[in-house]
């Protein structure tokens, strides 16, 4: 029986598939792999409740088991500080700039419709 090769969903290299897994989508590559498990994980984590509550209930209890870990971590990696200061900047100056356009479209729409009813003669309906 001849073997057929299939090209994984993640590299787009071609690969063999396994006699034992004939269904198999992903290369035996380690990135591959971790890519898949991500994206199962991904995946369970949004179609299954239960599955979404252990993983929360998981991440919890390890953060109250490490507390001072986001401390430690800013105080010994002081680029990535850096660089996560810098960005929040920058998300913080287009939160406001989009807060601002929001709230001169409005006061605009207030001006125009407003203008709209004086400008009609006294006596006309619409």
């Amino acid at each position: 029986m001849p073997r057929r090769c299939r090209c994984c969903i993640f590299c787009q290299q071609s690969f063999e598939p396994s006699p034992f897994r004939p269904d198999q989508s992903v290369c035996g590559q380690a990135d591959c792999q971790r890519r898949r498990r991500a994206a199962y994980h991904r995946r369970k984590v949004a179609t299954d409740p239960v599955y979404a509550q252990v993983v929360s209930d998981s991440r919890k209890k390890w953060r109250d088991s490490h507390p001072d870990y986001r401390k430690t971590y800013r105080k010994s990696h002081e680029a990535a500080a850096d660089r996560n200061r810098q960005m929040q900047r920058g998300r913080d100056a287009k939160r406001r700039a989009e807060f601002l356009v929001k709230n001169n479209l409005a006061l605009d729409l207030k001006r125009s419709a407003a203008r709209g009813l004086a400008d009609r003669p006294s006596g006309a309906r619409s």
